[in-house]
């Protein structure tokens, strides 16, 4: 099972300490009213920033366009298990839709007779 990141939304902007591969990481998560969005900001333990103003996209990992030796090494993405949801929405958010520490393996699947794996 995934971990996931506790948010309370109420309480936005919101800034918390994470540890990830035995590092601690600093998040800050914003909501645009206007927009119906989350942003999130990374830094380092000393509260330098790594990353600032990532909008979190349902079933895409944080930071996968970026290239920065700073950055956690466990994958991190909001989904929604039961795939009902297309977007994250302030009504869905830490509902339906969580901020997940993705650390899990994928299911590999078994070759079937014939096939060499």
């Amino acid at each position: 099972m995934r971990a996931y990141i506790p948010i309370n939304k109420e309480a936005l902007p919101e800034q918390f300490e994470v540890e990830l591969a035995n590092e601690i990481f600093v998040f800050e998560v914003r909501y645009n009213q206007t927009g119906d969005f989350f942003t999130i900001d990374l830094y380092d333990v000393a509260r330098n920033p790594i990353i600032l103003g990532e909008k979190l996209v349902l079933n895409e990992p944080l930071w996968q366009d970026s290239i920065d030796s700073r950055l956690p090494a466990p994958s991190l993405v909001v989904l929604d298990e039961s795939d009902k949801e297309k977007r994250i929405t302030y009504d869905n958010f830490m509902v339906t839709t969580f901020f997940y520490i993705d650390d899990v393996a994928p299911v590999e699947e078994e070759p079937t007779l014939g096939e060499e794996g």
